[in-house]
């Protein structure tokens, strides 16, 4: 009796998938629109993903290969968040003209901005190409295929369920995309690294770009005779609210998840992986901290690269707190058991599953403390670089992360895997540290560099030394060609076991859909956190002495004197503007600057990150306390209109 309640009890856990947990692709929508509309949503799943009319898929894009963003106008007018559009922002970005502390607001065409290498993709279509491949077909031979149907057009086949189906995604790629309009940093990233992945948020993270095209409407490098491109679909904007509950969906491109691992693969990430990285993150932010604090120019030299290492570097904190919390590690090895048991082939297979990890799980630490630490570093300087105005401290700061990261390669790599022209240069130098100023005056001086050189080639020979030992250059995660097959089967097997359980494939850039509802969740006992941010928690955080809390005076003046426009509502009595909600969306990176759309489809924000315990849902959702954060849009038109005075864009949208 015993032994059959455990049972029943781990299979519960395998077959619960959570009402919001999912990241379902739309082609195949209809086997959950009823799901959806139970729960809310009003429209169809034509409405969602069609080949045939225009549907929500062509109002939303691939950003800049690593985001999500959605059209809002017939113009072309396209949203992301801020930190998507970072980079180019910071590109057009000096001393003079300072657009990220300062904002940037094109009132014409003609002050809007073009972007060497920044595109965006349209989904053409995707279908499965499964039995194609089977009967031999090479997944090049697909591809070559599609992209010979138009101009344009970009393909992949990807894989879904560890290779058990393929699919063939074709994507329209559009070249000419123009920065239009970014915030104050201090809006855009108001909080900064302190308040990324926490909740309550008042980030205003959106930006906003054009894309370009011929004048036939196709895409075509930058020219100056390209036109706005007229989408088939844009959404509309809804500035009715909501309220907790209420439906909620995400339509955009997360980039990975692991929802299938088993528990040697969980354990290695939140014993082993996570902290070391962390560890080697700590110092080079704060290196970079302290440089950044030195001077205007420093601050604005490494801002991307600081936002860069620290995303991550807070999200994996976050995740390991919310494995450990979830006993992650101990409720998979339930799982597992039950499997054994219910699958004929289920203990032979889980045995050689966790063989392979054994086997692997050394060099592959190796390759990831080797990315971290010697690979981050550059291979060389430019003359531009060397010669900037405050080129003696940034020399000192990048010698600095030059000897950090030298000796966290020495303390963590597996000795067995340190590469020979690495420990050679050791002990001719006496200290990592010693032989790390050596290679670094070589970098510095612009010219031949043979020890910097040297461990490059050597580095790259060891990383290509580790692929080839997993078999696989898919190297995200903590896998190898063998365990692919495994887990191929193993999760063909569960699908099997369990046919009753909604499955849905791992995250993998590609186009899916979540929803959820509006939500808060219980923070810590008797601690309840609402799903709604607004203005006055910015005013309470306001510190002109902290530049990530530093807010534009214009917005203390609207504050003060309550001018909100028609952007102004009551919320607990208070006449203020939404500034933050959460949903219990399933999302993860990539999502960033996905629309968030109502139950009519309608735009009501801007997703762009996850509260700080929600982090492991890469690995395991829980429905709980796994919530997304998003930009209300009804803060963004108050920002364009009562900051950047950007009417002419709110003219530009359908608002409802």
């Amino acid at each position: 009796m015993k032994r059959t309640l455990l049972t029943l009890c781990a299979l519960l856990g395998l077959l619960s998938a959570a009402a919001d947990e999912g990241m379902w692709l739309p082609s195949l929508i209809s086997e959950r629109i009823d799901d959806m509309r139970a729960k809310g949503f009003r429209l169809t799943a034509e409405d969602i993903y069609s080949i045939n009319r225009a549907s929500m898929k062509d109002a939303v894009v691939l950003f800049d290969g690593g985001c999500t963003g959605e059209l809002v106008s017939a113009e072309g007018l396209l949203l992301t968040n801020h930190h998507c559009g970072y980079d180019a922002i910071q590109r057009h970005s000096t001393v003079e003209h300072d657009y990220l502390t300062y904002g940037f607001w094109a009132r014409t065409r003609q002050e809007e901005l073009p972007n060497k290498d920044l595109n965006v993709r349209f989904l053409v279509r995707m279908e499965e190409v499964t039995d194609r491949i089977s009967a031999g077909e090479t997944s090049a031979e697909i591809i070559r295929k599609a992209e010979a149907e138009a101009p344009g057009y970009r393909a992949t086949v990807e894989q879904m369920y560890y290779g058990d189906q393929q699919f063939l995604f074709v994507y329209e790629q559009f070249d000419d995309v123009r920065l239009v309009a970014a915030p104050p940093s201090s809006i855009g990233k108001f909080g900064g690294d302190t308040d990324n992945w926490i909740w309550p948020r008042h980030t205003g993270d959106f930006s906003v770009f054009r894309i370009y095209a011929s004048p036939d409407n196709k895409p075509a490098a930058y020219s100056p005779d390209n036109v706005p491109y007229r989408p088939k679909k844009f959404f509309t904007i809804s500035t009715k609210g909501f309220r907790e509950g209420d439906f909620t969906m995400i339509y955009g491109f997360p980039g990975n998840t692991q929802e299938y691992i088993l528990s040697d693969a969980v354990d290695y990430v939140a014993r082993l992986s996570d902290p070391a990285k962390i560890a080697i993150r700590d110092g080079r932010l704060e290196i970079i901290t302290q440089a950044q604090e030195s001077d205007p120019a420093l601050r604005i030299h490494y801002a991307a690269k600081h936002a860069a290492i620290a995303n991550a570097w807070k999200k994996w904190q976050g995740e390991v707190l919310g494995l450990t919390r979830m006993k992650t590690v101990e409720t998979k090895r339930r799982q597992e058991e039950t499997f054994a048991r219910e699958n004929s082939r289920g203990a032979e297979l889980l045995d050689a599953m966790r063989a392979e990890y054994r086997r692997i799980t050394t060099p592959y630490f190796a390759r990831e403390i080797t990315l971290e630490t010697l690979r981050a570093l550059p291979a060389k300087y430019t003359d531009e670089e060397r010669a900037e105005a405050v080129f003696p401290a940034r020399r000192e700061t990048e010698e600095r992360l030059f000897r950090w990261l030298f000796g966290e390669y020495a303390r963590r790599c597996p000795a067995q895997y340190q590469i020979p022209e690495f420990l050679d240069g050791v002990a001719e130098s006496g200290s990592p540290e010693a032989f790390a100023d050596r290679v670094f005056e070589q970098v510095w001086a612009g010219g031949d560099a043979p020890l910097a050189d040297s461990l490059r080639t050597g580095s790259k020979r060891m990383l290509d030394h580790i692929t080839w030992l997993l078999g696989t250059d898919r190297l995200r995660n903590l896998t190898s060609k063998r365990l692919d097959g495994l887990y191929r089967e193993y999760v063909h097997g569960l699908r099997q076991t369990w046919p009753e359980r909604p499955f849905y494939p791992d995250a993998n850039l590609t186009l899916r859909v979540a929803y959820g509802a509006i939500a808060g969740y219980e923070y810590a006992d008797g601690e309840y956190h609402t799903p709604q941010t607004t203005l006055d928690g910015i005013i309470a955080k306001d510190n002109p002495e902290i530049y990530d809390y530093d807010i534009p005076q214009a917005l203390r003046d609207l504050y003060a004197a309550k001018d909100y426009g028609r952007w102004g509502v009551v919320i607990n009595g208070r006449r203020t503007v939404p500034v933050c909600f959460l949903a219990s969306n399933h999302t993860t990176g990539g999502n960033s600057g996905s629309p968030v759309l109502n139950g009519r489809g309608e735009l009501i924000g801007i997703n762009f990150d996850r509260t700080w315990r929600s982090t492991m849902s890469d690995i395991a959702f829980d429905p709980s306390i796994c919530r997304n954060i998003a930009v209300d849009i009804r803060y963004v038109l108050f920002v364009m209109d009562r900051i950047g005075g950007a009417k002419n864009l709110i003219k530009e949208m359908n608002i409802k």
